[in-house]
């Protein structure tokens, strides 16, 4: 049985997953990314939940913005391509 050493990285990654960090910094990048897509007409009043499968669902405050984000979706995806993210979901709910 040869067990090799953890790398640092290793095991600070594990840790970090273990404790909840991992997703806590993703959820903010994730945030910061739906901000810099939406730009500042949008961002305040629209939240980035998560990413599922590859779409991300966002809350926003209401049926109005639905409609302007859907219009704006394409330059929105093309945005956020980076993130590997291929579609937007938006529903309607509780902003903050």
């Amino acid at each position: 049985m040869n067990k090799r050493p953890k790398l640092i990285a290793e095991a600070l990654s594990e840790l970090m997953a273990r404790h909840g960090f991992a997703a806590k910094e993703s959820a903010a990048a994730l945030q910061d990314a739906w901000c810099e897509a939406a730009g500042n007409a949008f961002a305040p009043h629209s939240r980035a939940v998560e990413v599922r499968r590859g779409t991300l669902q966002v809350v926003v405050a209401n049926n109005m913005l639905i409609q302007e984000l859907t219009f704006q979706k394409q330059a929105i995806l093309k945005k956020l391509a980076p993130h590997d993210i291929a579609d937007v979901r938006f529903r309607v709910g509780q902003v903050r």
